[in-house]
């Protein structure tokens, strides 16, 4: 126990063990509904988050690794769980060499480089298979989802965010949804108008605006 505890609140495993804690907190969060798993997507990739070229830049890099076809937040968490494997694993093999200070630092650097690279590596790895799983997911047609209803389940949907449980007359989906600029709480009904294939997302409008012809 006094070895794991060494290792974990020293560097450079602390690094992984920092960015552990923030990962499995945003988990946590997201098990309440009160973040979405695409959040970073939105951040980066929707109408104001990095401009075309950027955002093409970063998708292109994803792809070269291996990582795309997934939410950041899954990349990112899959990539801090392994680097934090890999140094826990190294400092604990390489633990008698790492006495002197300055060889401390310098092994740690090495480890904490090597880890990185492994868990990219690794993450690659792992995400093949979620993506051969996702491509055999029958997408849903939009005419069959056009005037549904669903509730919002984040904590809020505005034009840059949000998701919603929608009732498809089977198991029910959960979609990401937008709003014309308005925000509409958490439990609010809504029913979807147009597709928004750019976003992977649905333009919705409340079921009260619907009903009554308010649209925007």
């Amino acid at each position: 126990m006094h070895s794991f505890l060494q290792i974990v609140t020293s560097f450079p495993t602390v690094v992984f063990s920092v960015l552990l804690t923030v990962v499995v907190l945003y988990w946590l969060v997201v098990a309440l509904g009160l973040l979405e798993t695409e959040v970073l997507d939105s951040l980066f990739f929707d109408a104001d988050g990095l401009d075309g070229a950027d955002a093409g830049a970063l998708a292109g890099l994803l792809s070269r690794l291996g990582l795309g076809g997934v939410p950041l937040t899954v990349i990112l968490s899959l990539i801090v769980l392994f680097g934090w494997l890999a140094s826990y694993f190294a400092v604990l093999i390489a633990l008698p060499l790492l006495g002197h200070p300055a060889v401390h630092f310098a092994l740690g650097a090495a480890v904490f480089a090597a880890a990185s690279l492994a868990a990219i590596a690794l993450t690659s790895l792992a995400l093949k298979p979620v993506r051969a799983l996702l491509r055999k997911i029958p997408q849903e047609e939009p005419k069959t989802l056009l005037g549904r209803v669903g509730v919002v389940r984040s904590a809020s949907v505005n034009a840059q965010s949000g998701y919603a449980a929608v009732d498809d007359g089977g198991a029910g989906l959960v979609l990401q949804i937008r709003t014309h600029g308005d925000e509409l709480p958490r439990g609010s009904r809504v029913v979807l108008i147009e597709p928004l294939p750019e976003q992977r997302a649905w333009r919705v409008v409340s079921e009260e605006e619907f009903n009554t012809g308010a649209l925007p």
